[in-house]
């Protein structure tokens, strides 16, 4: 494949609106539109051709790394066409190339259909903000929303550790260092290390890994720093068993009491269909409400869900109530509601105009 060929190919995918392309040596080039794979029309990558594009895209700084892993992460830029995070790998010997389109422009909260909820928990002054969910539910895009939010209204020092840099944000209002890991810092726990030296008042750290992430995620939030991360979990109430997960058993007791004081939120995102053909979120929002931060620090998580069904007034959603709202709102059916619910069968009574407090009963 010639690169001039290459070019072309992500210039008609994003012409075609896709989020996705797929370059495999012997197959046909597959584009994702609307979530539905589609064969693109046009030369089927060759081993020759996919090790001139393979050479092409990767970062000089990555050569290295991808002939001992044969499989890295990066982003890549074409002037013209727009920037792509990219992941080359290796399948049965043979490289493969997956690359997903990032708009360069954060699209803005009415846009992507962010709840108002999310403005506010972005205008925190301080804490932790987690923004959870599946691979590929727009993570990422939604946390651009918030830090380009602070960008256009704030005086602050932000700081992001991406692997890799998906948007680029401009100086508006707030100041904006963007730091990709490989690329200007050996590792997230290196960049981390030496955060705090940098005056930050907002840290976006791409993505909760481990434990030495939380920690340091906590240290910042613990002296009065907003900090911004992703987690690969299902539902909001999950997310803090899934943080406790990172540490040992012995050290979970004091990482709960320190989350209770430093946790600010936890927005849980699935895409639906919508009836225009299009995609839009479903929320679980989760705030850290006394009656919550008392539930983390005695161990009550089992009671979360129900703090978030009866927490309306402070913001808080459940995946349900979302999707009821999208129905009733006329962007989604009730059939593609039904199937991303957590609870289908209270979401079909709730249809039926039948509500039950089950969530303020369980908490008393």
């Amino acid at each position: 494949m010639e690169i001039e060929l290459f070019y072309k190919i992500l210039k008609a995918a994003v012409d075609a609106g896709a989020s996705d392309v797929h370059l495999k040596i012997g197959g046909p080039v597959i584009f994702r539109i609307n979530r539905e794979l589609i064969a693109v029309e046009c030369p089927q990558p060759t081993a020759e051709g996919m090790a001139k594009v393979g050479e092409h895209v990767t970062p000089k700084h990555l050569h290295q790394r991808l002939e001992e892993e044969r499989g890295i992460d990066f982003s890549y830029f074409v002037q013209g066409v727009g920037r792509f995070r990219t992941n080359l790998y290796q399948q049965r010997g043979e490289w493969c190339l997956s690359m997903r389109y990032v708009k360069s422009k954060v699209p803005p909260f009415e846009e992507l259909g962010l709840l108002e909820q999310l403005r506010r928990i972005a205008e925190s002054p301080r804490g932790i903000v987690l923004v959870a969910g599946s691979t590929g539910c727009g993570k990422s895009t939604t946390l651009a929303a918030m830090i380009e939010h602070i960008n256009a209204n704030f005086k602050k020092h932000i700081i992001t550790l991406e692997d890799p840099i998906e948007y680029v944000f401009e100086d508006n209002q707030s100041v904006i260092e963007q730091r990709e890991i490989g690329l200007d810092t050996p590792s997230f726990h290196h960049a981390l290390r030496h955060v705090l030296r940098q005056d930050p008042d907002v840290i976006m750290i791409g993505e909760m890994r481990d434990d030495i992430s939380f920690t340091s995620a906590m240290s910042a939030a613990d002296t009065g720093h907003l900090v911004f991360s992703t987690l690969h979990t299902t539902n909001a109430s999950q997310s803090v068993n899934r943080i406790l997960d990172f540490f040992k058993a012995d050290e979970r007791e004091q990482i709960r009491r320190q989350l209770a004081g430093t946790l600010q939120a936890v927005i849980c995102q699935r895409m639906v269909a919508t009836v225009e053909g299009g995609m839009t979120p479903a929320f679980e929002i989760l705030i850290n409400t006394p009656t919550v931060r008392k539930l983390i620090e005695e161990n009550r998580l089992d009671k979360l869900p129900a703090a978030i069904e009866t927490g309306g007034e402070d913001g808080m959603i459940t995946f349900n109530q979302s999707l009821f709202e999208l129905v009733k709102a006329g962007k989604v059916t009730k059939e593609e509601a039904l199937s991303k619910a957590s609870n289908p069968q209270a979401l079909e009574m709730n249809f039926k105009g039948i509500f039950l407090d089950e969530g303020r009963r369980i908490l008393t």
